[in-house]
């Protein structure tokens, strides 16, 4: 049976404590709920954190706090920053890459948000893109539109990532991309035609999330996202008590599709990433 990894977005930019008190928002919080869903099964750990108010920061030494503690008690697990931009300044996106995680996400175009635009101009993916390069980050490329499939060629042609980049489609975002079957077909093939040497995944939002995974595993995805960032229920009447629920079901729902949950040293091999020494 051919591994997926299942990544945790164990925090994101917008749910809060009054939201679902499980919401991991301090760093002792985050290390804790991703040692919690690396027992679950999950091999990748996307971080964002937090002010003391909650709302979002770039503090690059929040960033390296949370991966030095993931680096301790989770043995191999991949560690990615997020250089999302929801609520923080363009300029300090990309301060956290001095710490080098093996993986950080990179959008390579702009889309609406529900109360925003979300804004990626040309000028910032190539800096945030060189940076990664220069520092040997892994791109994870967040597809929100089909042009930002051809972002990431052109960053390719360019010389700021190689041929191997990973590439998630954000599905179920309000005025953005919806959680259509069809649409997922389409960006794939898109991606295969022009990004061959790609491995990809798939990310549903909110009571999208199991819909949208169900999908990436029926077409043999490397990959599956869950976790509080992007989901804060179970069900419509019960809140998810922790990112390793959420990651537990993931697990269930890959053997359920005939896959086999990856190992950390499986999920490094799959996504072109260096063993762990």
């Amino acid at each position: 049976m051919n591994p997926v990894v299942i990544a945790v977005a164990i925090t994101g930019s917008v749910p809060r404590k009054k939201d679902n008190p499980a919401v991991p928002t301090t760093v002792a919080e985050q290390i804790e709920s991703t040692h919690q869903a690396f027992e679950a099964g999950a091999t990748l750990v996307h971080i964002h954190v937090r002010n003391d108010d909650e709302s979002p920061s770039s503090d690059p030494e929040k960033f390296a706090a949370v991966q030095e503690g993931v680096r301790q008690h989770c043995p191999g697990m991949i560690v990615q920053f997020s250089t999302g931009g929801r609520g923080r300044d363009p300029s300090a996106r990309g301060l956290s890459l001095v710490h080098r995680p093996d993986m950080a996400s990179l959008s390579t175009g702009s889309v609406n948000f529900p109360s925003i635009v979300y804004e990626n101009h040309a000028t910032l993916v190539t800096d945030l893109a060189g940076t990664m390069h220069r520092n040997g980050i892994r791109p994870e490329i967040e597809i929100f539109d089909l042009s930002h499939i051809h972002g990431a060629k052109r960053l390719i042609e360019e010389g700021l990532m190689d041929a191997h980049p990973h590439v998630q489609f954000v599905m179920g975002v309000k005025n953005a991309m919806p959680a259509d079957e069809h649409l997922l077909d389409i960006l794939l093939a898109e991606t295969r035609r022009v990004i061959p040497g790609a491995t990809w995944t798939a990310a549903g939002i909110g009571r999208e999330q199991a819909r949208v995974m169900g999908w990436a595993l029926a077409r043999g995805a490397d990959a599956v996202r869950t976790g509080l960032e992007d989901n804060i229920r179970v069900t419509k009447d019960r809140l998810a008590a922790s990112n390793a629920e959420l990651v537990s079901l993931a697990a269930e729902m890959v053997t359920r599709n005939n896959r086999k949950v990856a190992t950390a040293a499986e999920a490094r091999a799959l996504l072109h990433l260096t063993p762990v020494a």
